[in-house]
């Protein structure tokens, strides 16, 4: 099983303020404790936790990243962005990829133990380590169970090279250790800005804080001396890649500090593409023609129109002294598969 990682037995800390757990819990996860907790921000949600028994993930050959490791402590994100790419992996816990992705979430409450451990196994090279290439490891739960100091202070001392890759502004409560890790290891750090129309953000990402917010962290770490890169994405097709969206958006970024700008284009995969389609069908009804043509054949859209987006920050960066240059340590989507038959896929 590909989550088979997920099922050593659960410690039996309790977080304070936890109340009683009743969820079944899922197949998948055999032995997992599952909480819910009183407070408004948590409504409505369950998470699992999970004594996991790695960390250190090997990322697959076939995929077109510029990194070969990655820590993901949480799976499934309570951003509950519509587009989210990692939908699909929540089917795997016998979970569904829509509402469960947004509201269940799996938490390995022995990520930072974990952590230390691997690193100091003699096998490990001392390798880049990405975050937040799955889910957001600032989404909302970190703030009740903090296990990103504890995989930052294993990182820093042991003097490995990591990035974070987030929309949470949460990152800046970790300022202090980010800045002794770079003192000793390369610290990359990024944040997914793909618009700035709030209220877009408000029905696409409701979970997530504002673009605004994320472009204000930007800011400040940037006034801490940190060079951030800002993954301008998803450009939504119809609602953020016109002219004067783009402008926006560039403006903002560059506004904010960032050292580069990487544009990124929609892309749907299986279990994001139905999720998406629902809400895109309830919003923006208008717009169903225009995604059937552009995705009718596979999860990316076609080449022409990734060119032309791209060509279009690339302008609107110049024109706000905001140099293009990709990162090296931002996840970039793998590469388009060959065309399947049109009617593999259909959205809606």
């Amino acid at each position: 099983m590909r989550w088979d990682n997920l099922t050593a037995p659960p410690d039996e800390g309790v977080p304070d303020r936890a109340a009683p757990a009743t969820p079944p819990l899922p197949l998948a996860l055999p032995g997992a404790v599952a909480r819910t907790f009183d407070t408004p921000g948590f409504a409505g949600m369950t998470f699992y936790e999970v004594q996991a028994k790695s960390i250190i993930n090997k990322v697959p050959g076939t995929s077109r990243v510029p990194f070969e490791w990655t820590i993901n402590p949480y799976r499934g994100c309570s951003h509950a962005c519509k587009y989210c790419f990692a939908r699909n992996s929540h089917t795997y816990l016998d979970l569904d990829a829509g509402a469960d992705f947004d509201r269940k979430v799996i938490v390995k409450v022995n990520a930072g133990e974990l952590v230390r451990r691997e690193l100091a196994a003699p096998r490990w090279r001392g390798a880049h380590v990405a975050m937040g290439t799955n889910v957001d490891c600032y989404q909302r739960a970190e703030g009740r169970y903090q296990l990103m100091p504890q995989i930052i202070a294993a990182l820093r001392d042991f003097a490995n090279p990591f990035s974070i890759l987030t929309k949470g502004t949460l990152i800046l409560r970790d300022l202090p250790l980010l800045r002794q890790a770079a003192e000793v290891t390369r610290v990359g750090l990024s944040f997914s800005v793909g618009f700035v129309d709030e209220r877009l953000w408000r029905t696409v990402e409701p979970g997530a804080p504002s673009p605004r917010r994320r472009l204000d962290a930007v800011r400040a770490l940037t006034d801490a001396g940190f060079d951030v890169g800002v993954l301008m994405a998803p450009i939504l097709p119809g609602l953020g890649d016109d002219e004067s969206a783009i402008d926006a958006t560039v403006a903002a970024i560059a506004g904010a500090g960032a050292t580069s700008v990487t544009p990124l284009a929609l892309h749907l995969r299986p279990g994001a593409r139905e999720w998406y389609a629902h809400w895109l069908g309830r919003e923006f009804p208008h717009l169903i023609p225009r995604y059937r043509e552009l995705y009718h054949s596979g999860a990316y859209a076609p080449q022409s129109y990734q060119r032309e987006l791209t060509a279009r920050v690339r302008i609107a960066a110049r024109r706000h002294g905001l140099p293009r240059g990709e990162r090296d340590d931002v996840r970039q989507p793998d590469p388009a598969p060959a065309p399947p038959p049109a009617e593999q896929l259909s959205l809606l």
